[in-house]
């Protein structure tokens, strides 16, 4: 019998060594490298790997001139929302991998979507963590049609893909890649080895028959797709699923995708009946109190490609710590820790011995350097205890030297600003408009302290 080959693979970043390392050269994570054993190579996954797929025409080599350059058709998945963030809708032959954790509404999701494409496609379910049972029974509560999607429950990789040679579907969900296994893998599914050997093989089936392929990914504690860092980099889009377990609203963010913007926002609605799109997620968000407090004002965000108003709030207390704390929600801690540096030496206010604590409204997450001028003011108005007018929007970047830098689509931020009934603005000088919304009062600054002047 012939020795049995294994490596040792880096959960984290998938790098791989010869032998055993207590820290991954690569990413400098501790206790992540693990031995993987490696699969014998059996005829029938030689096969699959040399394209040996039905219906397969043979490979040829061709000039960069000769590639037809007609544009693949995408198809909706019934949800505006699902399209943005996917680029404009499905791409046949593409690998899509959807995470998210626990009850964010994966499976209710796809389910939704599987349910409407196949009264117009023929689509394929495929569910390895549930019966098709407990799948009827949420369709029906779901009150989805039901007549036309086919189902399948199976976590043999070999096996599905050669019944969805016989079924030919034009769309395929797997639910969920962490239980699917190949037959020559002698390691458990939900492994290194597996899981990164299984979305490879998916994929390539989904390129060589143009299937579209929806993957369904967990994640670890911190909110990373659970498995290698290569699966990430063999599928064509990763979507983020996120949502707070006491909220009725989910945010879905993409992450990756070969064929649209990264980073789109799609928000939808957990109600009784599934998930529901939310058109205009700028309302949402600004649902104020009518009591409005100081330490409050409402910066305008860009989001793939749509504007977006959120409320930043801010408190700012004495600490009666050595050490006084800092926190974010929402924001990037790091980056408050500069702004109130640029904040005591050109706004001429020290907050060495207060606690500013920092919140996003509506569980969304800012990542937009676009957002600095809206935190500073609202830290300001928290510590002189000074309400902002409710009319006033903010956006702006502040430099290390307390300059006001432009940000980009200043002029799609006013009018969903104006949109929305704002009256006044706060913008760099590079993005005043030389007309303004109607209705608006636009006000330039240079600086902070220019900035701190007009509040």
């Amino acid at each position: 019998m012939a020795k049995q080959k294994t490596a040792y693979v880096c959960t984290e970043c998938g790098a791989d060594y010869p032998r055993w390392m207590g820290q991954c050269s690569e990413c400098k994570a501790w206790n992540t490298v693990t031995e993987v054993r490696l699969g014998s190579a059996s005829p029938a996954r030689s096969h699959a790997t040399r394209g040996g797929f039905a219906g397969l025409t043979d490979a040829k080599v061709q000039t960069l001139s000769e590639v037809d350059l007609q544009q693949v058709p995408r198809f909706s998945s019934g949800f505006a929302e699902f399209d943005r963030v996917l680029g404009g809708g499905v791409v046949p032959g593409s690998a899509i991998l959807i995470g998210g954790s626990p009850g964010a509404g994966k499976s209710t999701l796809l389910l939704q979507t599987m349910c409407q494409l196949a009264e117009r496609m023929n689509a394929l379910y495929v569910t390895g963590e549930e019966s098709l049972q407990q799948v009827a029974m949420r369709a029906q509560r779901l009150q989805l049609p039901t007549a036309k999607l086919r189902m399948l429950a199976e976590t043999s990789v070999e096996t599905i893909c050669q019944l969805a040679d016989q079924e030919k579907p034009a769309i395929m969900v797997i639910d969920s890649i962490q239980v699917m296994h190949l037959s020559d893998i002698q390691s458990a599914p939900g492994s290194v080895s597996q899981v990164r050997e299984t979305a490879a093989y998916l994929t390539r089936y989904a390129k060589q028959n143009n299937v579209a392929i929806i993957m369904v990914g967990h994640v670890t504690k911190d909110g990373s797709l659970a498995g290698p860092k290569v699966l990430e980099h063999c599928i064509d889009c990763s979507v983020i699923l996120d949502g707070d377990g006491d909220s009725r609203y989910r945010t879905m963010r993409g992450t990756k995708n070969r064929f649209g913007a990264v980073n789109e926002l799609g928000v939808f609605a957990m109600t009784g009946s599934g998930l529901k799109e939310v058109k205009n997620p700028s309302a949402i968000f600004l649902s104020r109190a009518d009591e409005h407090g100081s330490g409050s004002v409402v910066m305008v965000i860009w989001e793939g490609t749509r504007p977006l108003l959120v409320e930043i709030q801010a408190l700012v207390d004495h600490s009666q710590l050595a050490n006084p704390r800092r926190v974010a929600v929402g924001t990037e801690q790091n980056r408050l820790a500069l702004l109130l540096a640029v904040l005591h030496r050109h706004g001429g206010l020290a907050l060495g011995d207060q606690d500013v604590f920092v919140n996003v409204v509506g569980g969304v997450r800012v990542a937009e350097t676009g957002s600095d001028l809206a935190l500073l003011l609202a830290i300001v108005s928290s510590f002189k205890n000074k309400e902002l007018p409710r009319d006033l929007i903010v956006f702006g970047e502040v430099g290390l030297a307390g300059e006001i830098r432009p940000v980009t689509n200043g002029s799609e931020r006013l009018n969903e600003a104006s949109k929305h009934g704002f009256k006044r603005a706060i913008v760099p000088v590079a993005n005043a408009p030389k007309t303004p919304p109607q209705g608006m009062q636009v006000i330039a600054v240079k600086t902070i302290a220019d900035a701190l002047e007009q509040v």
